[in-house]
C-alpha cells in the first residue's frame, strides 16, 4: 500500500514536468527522444456467487481482490528511442503485479518492463532487444484500457503476460509483416526455474494486409518443469482481429498447448493437451462509448495449467465463460491524457463444481461477478 501511495503522490509532479522532461537538449540529435508516460487502473469487483471471498477464483490474475477498491495496475515508464538504439523502463504496483509475479524475487516484482535494443541494419527494420518485455503471445495485455473487455479472457490469464530473454524482430518495408524469434528464461519467468537449465524459444508471425485485418500466430517451445522430468511444452496462440477501429469489430482467438507426460513404467510417452477458443465482438454506440460481448471456453482436463483435479472434480477444468461490458471515454481525443470508465458482468459455468468460497466448503458449478474500473493513461 505504501508503494501505491508513493506512486500517486509523485504522479502530479511527473505530469507537471512531462513536457519539460521530454524537451530535447541542444546537443541531442534530431532523431533521439526521451519520453515519460504512465498508466493507472482502479477497480472494484463484487463476486455475486462468493460474496464473502477475499479473492476471485485462482485461475484469474487481474482484478483479483473481491469487495475492495484497489489498484489493478499502475506504472511509470521512461522510453528512449534513437535511430539505432532504444530502451524502456517501467516500474509497476498493483494487484496484477502481486499475483502475476508471485514466483519472482521480491526486487523483480515491480518491474513491468526493462529492456534495451539495437537496430542491426541501416536499410532494414531489424532489431535485437534483450531484457524483460510485455509478452507478444496473445491479443490481450495487462493494460486493460487497450483491451476490448474490462477483464482478461481465460486464455490470456493462463498464458504469459511477460517474458524475459532476447528477441530478434523484423518488420517488412511495407509494414504488413512482422516476424519475431526469441530465446527466453522460461514460461513467464524472469528467474529461471530451479533445476531447469535449458532455454525456451518463442516465435511470432503477424500479417496486416490492411488497417482492418490482423492475423497472428505465436508459439512457445520449452519446459516449465525441472530437467529431470523431461516434460517439454509446445504452445500455440492464433488470433484474427477484424475491423478493430470500425463501428463493429470482431476478435477470434484460439490457444492450444501440450505438455509431455512423465515417463511411464512401460516407456511410453504421451502428451497432455489443453485448448481455449474465444470470440469477442465490440460495437461503437457513440464516438465515446462501446459495448462488447465475449464467449469463451477453456478445456484443461489434465490440470496442466489450471489444476482442479480431485476425487470430487474428475473432469479437470472444463469451463465456459460469458461476459458483456460497457465502456465510456471520460477523456478522449487528447494526446496527453485519456481516461475510460468501464463496467462488466461475467459468468463462468464449469462441468465440475470448482468454485468455492474460502469461508465455506460448499462448491458451485457457476460463478458470477460484476467489475467496474477507471483507467487513466498519461
Amino acid at each position: 500500500m505504501k508503494k501505491t501511495l508513493i506512486l500517486f503522490t509523485i504522479l502530479p509532479l511527473i505530469l507537471w514536468n512531462k513536457d519539460s522532461l521530454a524537451q530535447k537538449d541542444s546537443t541531442t540529435t534530431a532523431t533521439s527522444t526521451l519520453t515519460f508516460s504512465g498508466y493507472a487502473e482502479i477497480y472494484y469487483v463484487q463476486d455475486l456467487s462468493q460474496p464473502r471471498a477475499q479473492e476471485r477464483p485462482g485461475f484469474l490474475y487481474n482484478h483479483k481482490r473481491n469487495r475492495e477498491v484497489n489498484v489493478n495496475l499502475a506504472f511509470l515508464k521512461a522510453a528512449y528511442a534513437a535511430e539505432r538504439v532504444r530502451a524502456n523502463l517501467a516500474i509497476q504496483v498493483g494487484t496484477y503485479a502481486q499475483y502475476n509475479y508471485a514466483a519472482e524475487q521480491p526486487l523483480l516484482r515491480n518491474i513491468y518492463e526493462a529492456n534495451a535494443g539495437l537496430k542491426l541494419s541501416k536499410q532494414r527494420d531489424l532489431w535485437l532487444d534483450a531484457g524483460i518485455f510485455t509478452s507478444h503471445i496473445g491479443f490481450e495485455s495487462a493494460v486493460s484500457k487497450d483491451c476490448w473487455t474490462l477483464t482478461r479472457s481465460l486464455l490470456a490469464e493462463n498464458s504469459p503476460y511477460y517474458l524475459a530473454g532476447a528477441k530478434l524482430t523484423y518488420t517488412s518495408p511495407n509494414g504488413k509483416w512482422t516476424v519475431l524469434g526469441s530465446v527466453l528464461n522460461g514460461w513467464q519467468r524472469i528467474n529461471r526455474l530451479a533445476s531447469n537449465t535449458k532455454p525456451a524459444f518463442s516465435t511470432q508471425v503477424q500479417f496486416k494486409p490492411n488497417s482492418k485485418v490482423t492475423l497472428n500466430w505465436s508459439s512457445f517451445l520449452g519446459s516449465d518443469r525441472p530437467d529431470s522430468l523431461k516434460q517439454n511444452r509446445f504452445f500455440n496462440n492464433f488470433y484474427a482481429i477484424l475491423n478493430p477501429t470500425g463501428k463493429l469489430g470482431v476478435t477470434l482467438g484460439f490457444d492450444i498447448g501440450s505438455d509431455r507426460k512423465p515417463l511411464m513404467d512401460e516407456g511410453i510417452r504421451k502428451r497432455y493437451v489443453w485448448y481455449s477458443p474465444v470470440i469477442i465482438a465490440r460495437y461503437a454506440t457513440s464516438p465515446k462509448s462501446y459495448v462488447a460481448g465475449r464467449v469463451e471456453y477453456y478445456n484443461d482436463s489434465n490440470g496442466v495449467i489450471i489444476n482442479t483435479i480431485t476425487a470430487e472434480h474428475p473432469n479437470g477444468f472444463k469451463t465456459w465463460g460469458y461476459s458483456v461490458n460497457y465502456d465510456y471515454a471520460v477523456l478522449a481525443n487528447r494526446s496527453d491524457v485519456s481516461a475510460v470508465w468501464r463496467i462488466e458482468y461475467r459468468i463462468f459455468s464449469s462441468k465440475d463444481a470448482v468454485f468455492s468460497e474460502n469461508t465455506s466448503a460448499t462448491a458451485h458449478r457457476t460463478n458470477q461477478a460484476i467489475t467496474t474500473s477507471m483507467a487513466v493513461r498519461f
